[in-house]
């Protein structure tokens, strides 16, 4: 299926999860996440979930990884649309957070990170295949993001469901490292 295709499916496929199923199968991912081999460094960027799309929530792997890691430090992405870029700002328990045009939840914050010392970062995405490859939202923040980021830097998706065939894959599309399901733990 094209990107576009697989957009529109797997939108609809999250929003016909129930609330309890959706809870169960992050917590499910949790599981599988703590089966990743240790990887160096204490910086981690993730994002604030889209809950209107019925997004993954990261939040139980940050909680798992502050208690785990010596001085983690959490780092949440701002899209400036006008630039078409993003950016990355640490975050702190005592962050303000403020709602985009894209409905996604930002810090309000200084703090802006240089992107090479980032040293795993969760990226959202809608569905993914065999190869490490992920459909997004279709504007390319995240690939360009990764661009700036070290080589060394982890890549990790998270998703509700299996993996799909994507007909599409360009030149501008990164891989991830691994992909997470309830049932798995992918490595490319």
């Amino acid at each position: 299926m094209t990107k576009e295709a697989l957009r529109l499916a797997y939108k609809l496929k999250r929003q016909q999860l129930k609330i309890a199923e959706k809870d169960r199968l992050e917590d499910l991912i949790l599981i599988q996440f703590q089966k990743l081999p240790h990887f160096d460094g204490n910086i981690m960027m993730t994002y604030a979930p889209i809950a209107l799309q019925n997004e993954y929530n990261p939040y139980l792997i940050e909680t798992w990884l502050a208690l785990q890691m010596e001085n983690a430090q959490f780092v949440y992405p701002k899209i400036d649309v006008e630039t078409n870029k993003m950016q990355g700002y640490v975050i702190t328990n005592d962050t303000a957070f403020d709602t985009n045009t894209y409905g996604i939840d930002e810090p309000i914050s200084n703090h802006i990170i240089d992107p090479l010392q980032i040293n795993v970062m969760i990226i959202p995405l809608l569905a993914f295949d065999t190869n490490g490859y992920r459909v997004g939202y279709g504007k390319g923040y995240y690939d360009k993001y990764i661009d700036y980021c070290s080589p060394a830097m982890i890549k990790i998706g998270c998703s509700f469901f299996d993996p799909v065939i994507i007909d599409d894959i360009n030149q501008h599309d990164k891989k991830l490292d691994f992909c997470i399901t309830p049932n798995k733990l992918y490595s490319f």
